[in-house]
């Protein structure tokens, strides 16, 4: 892989910004000539770049939360705002035989009504004029079931023996005093389509570059492209979902806003942690 631009390390800290591919034969990430380096240059160097910002070298629980808005876009026509929604994802990032690790966890959305904030109960379709019940968006899973994190890739665990070997490589920028790092999720394979997320993490360079942080303090907005959900009802009407969300990595789940731990404590208290049972 080579860098996308010609930087050298002083533009890439000076906060000028730049692009580049982790995996680009930087000589160094430091905040000034006496720092400690950091190389990039290796795939085991970008595995451990992106599981400080995406969770914790550490195995421990790691929450994330997040808002956002969901659009419905059919064939031909404006997108739809349709809901809002908030939730939460809380990651444990297991450590394997022979410097692997898996990334397990669990995903707890509640939707809202896009123009109160209102939790919703029921919805009405304004597509198939349906009143419907509205379910929360749940998913996870234990040891097994995660994502494994290697030097050949990330790639779902239950599948791996399915999926090509591919070093990891992520676009990073560089600027005003952050580093923004975007990626793309492995989805298995055979998963109805359209299904795509894109996503970018950004923490500030100064914890970046000090190796002694295991786990940084980290900000996100991601796009996911995904079919109707089957509670909508729709059929073969022609069109598919647009997530979008932003959030934050938090340090225990007593950050979570106060409403959204009350639901989360009331319906679903075991996803509170993602420890291995």
């Amino acid at each position: 892989m080579t860098a996308e631009t010609g930087l050298n390390r002083r533009e890439l800290l000076a906060g000028a910004g730049g692009l580049a591919v982790l995996g680009a034969p930087f000589s160094a990430l430091a905040t000034d000539d006496s720092a400690p380096e950091i190389n990039l240059a290796t795939p085991r160097d970008n595995l451990m770049a992106l599981i400080r910002i995406q969770a914790s070298m550490r195995e421990e629980d790691v929450p994330w939360w997040y808002s956002g808005v969901i659009y419905g876009a059919e064939d031909g026509k404006a997108p739809r705002l349709l809901f809002g929604f908030e939730g939460m994802e809380m990651y444990w990032m297991r450590h394997l035989a022979g410097g692997e690790f898996e990334l397990i966890g669990h995903t707890v959305s509640f939707l809202k009504d896009a123009a109160s904030g209102k939790w919703l109960r029921e919805w009405h379709n304004p597509y198939t004029e349906e009143l419907l019940e509205v379910p929360a968006a749940t998913q996870g899973g234990g040891a097994g079931r995660g994502f494994n994190y290697s030097e050949k890739g990330i790639r779902p665990t239950p599948f791996m023996d399915r999926m090509p070997e591919q070093p990891p490589a992520y676009r990073i920028l560089s600027g005003g005093g952050r580093i923004w790092l975007t990626k793309e999720t492995e989805y298995p394979p055979g998963m109805a389509q359209p299904r795509l997320q894109r996503q970018t993490m950004n923490c500030s360079l100064e914890e970046f570059t000090d190796p002694a942080r295991e786990r940084l303090n980290t900000q996100f907005a991601s796009t996911v492209f995904m079919p109707w959900r089957n509670w909508m009802n729709m059929g073969d009407r022609p069109g598919h979902l647009i997530w979008h969300a932003a959030g934050l990595k938090l340090d225990s789940v007593d950050s979570l806003p106060a409403n959204y731990r009350a639901r989360l404590d009331a319906e679903y208290p075991d996803k509170l942690t993602a420890r291995p049972v």
